[in-house]
């Protein structure tokens, strides 16, 4: 069962879970909480779950003018508020990873640690391991079909709406996000970055975020897609909650997290 939240940017369906620690679980563009069923009973065990549906998704409405990230970032921040009421751990897939990440650049406070599994911080055309997929997604079409029926299920807008929103939604797929290195450099939540070996972008795009993150971690999981989580189950749960109650990183022989040298000290020495 679940709850609206009259936040300031749109009136949000969320649901809750377990007792502990606030957890946020972010879910994946078109979808809605029902994609966290995989992970729902584990990390319900450690942790207070919050599952919101975002601007457009499940049982929340859809809101005038073109869809952004930034902008559900901001009710995310609202909900972290109002209904958390302070910070949290959060776990972002996909569209859901990107809103973690500019919802820990907005608001840092509010931020504890995070996991983002198949996330960007470019646009498709940059991202995508095929970004002309893209072209043979419309609202009517075949590979449609799962998120439409998502949709209808749950909207309150009805099922009329669907198109709108499936144009829209491709849209910023299309143009956003737009972060480059320097954005990334600015994210201080220790942070897990997921991605199936067949992801939808680049290995070499999921690299990069590892890399230009401050305080990271990276795993891609072998014989996985961008639906990892669903596939499996029990290696994401598992990698979620240690990273969730890890402290700092230690290794035998870092090279990435070397410490810097001593001042005065040679560092070729």
């Amino acid at each position: 069962m679940g709850d609206y939240a009259d936040l300031p940017g749109v009136r949000t369906w969320y649901e809750t879970e377990g007792s502990g620690d606030p957890l946020v679980l972010l879910h994946g563009g078109f979808c809605t909480n029902d994609t966290w069923g995989a992970q729902r009973p584990d990390l319900a065990a450690s942790y207070r779950l919050y599952l919101p549906e975002r601007r457009a998704h499940g049982h929340t409405p859809d809101v005038e003018g073109p869809l952004s990230y930034t902008d559900m970032a901001g009710d995310t921040v609202a909900f972290l508020e109002s209904v958390v009421g302070g910070p949290a751990h959060l776990v972002g897939w996909s569209d859901g990873g990107i809103v973690a990440l500019l919802t820990a650049l907005a608001r840092s406070d509010l931020v504890r640690r995070m996991v983002l599994i198949g996330a960007t911080f470019r646009p498709a055309s940059e991202a995508f391991v095929a970004p002309e997929m893209l072209d043979a997604l419309t609202p009517d079409s075949a590979e449609m079909a799962f998120f439409r029926e998502l949709y209808v299920a749950a909207s309150p807008d009805g099922p009329d709406h669907w198109p709108a929103v499936a144009r829209r939604v491709i849209d910023m797929w299309r143009t956003q996000p737009t972060l480059d290195a320097g954005d990334l450099a600015a994210v201080r939540a220790p942070t897990l970055v997921m991605a199936g070996d067949d992801d939808l972008m680049t290995l070499e795009h999921t690299a990069a975020l590892y890399r230009a993150l401050h305080d990271a971690r990276l795993a891609v999981v072998p014989g996985a897609s961008h639906l990892v989580p669903l596939e499996k189950p029990a290696e994401v749960d598992r990698m979620i909650l240690d990273h969730l109650a890890d402290g700092e990183v230690g290794t035998m022989m870092p090279v990435l997290r070397a410490p810097d040298p001593a001042p005065g000290r040679d560092a070729t020495a």
